[in-house]
């Protein structure tokens, strides 16, 4: 079934917003200084690429594959940093907040883009992707919490 133009302009915003969440989780993911959140947006930058490639089958027609997952465990944290401020948790800090705005503003995509897809399984698809996404701010607050980065 062919894609209405509504759906394919959100499709093509939506292909925009994993770009840039790949590219933001890369970019920060080479800046951190704490090799656990290196390891975390490494992690989650591997998610946003299988997200983009959904969005790739979407358009194509394709059916959308593996949005029936098992979720993955959330990891925890040790604390890297204390409660004193100093330049590594610093630059940390910014990179966390800056990728928790991020998928703020990617979950709120989805929600609204849900409810303009007609077809059952790519609405499933993109409620599937939007739990991922408030998932991962769920580990970037996890990491701050435990790094005395967030009250």
């Amino acid at each position: 079934m062919s894609l209405t133009q509504k759906e394919t302009e959100l499709l093509k915003d939506l292909k925009g917003q994993e770009k840039l969440c790949i590219d933001k989780y890369s970019k920060h993911a080479q800046a951190a200084k704490d090799t656990q959140l290196k390891n975390l947006f490494d992690r989650i930058a591997q998610t946003e690429r299988e997200h983009l490639q959904t969005l790739h089958d979407i358009e194509q027609g394709k059916a959308p594959v593996g949005t029936c997952a098992i979720p993955s465990q959330q990891p925890t944290f040790s604390a890297a940093y204390g409660i004193a401020e100093n330049e590594d948790k610093k630059n940390d800090c910014f990179l966390c907040s800056d990728l928790l705005t991020m998928e703020k503003h990617a979950s709120h995509l989805y929600d609204t883009c849900i409810f303009e897809f007609k077809q059952a399984a790519d609405r499933q698809a993109l409620n599937h992707i939007q739990k991922e996404e408030q998932e991962h701010g769920k580990m970037i607050y996890d990491y701050m919490k435990a790094n005395s980065m967030y009250s």
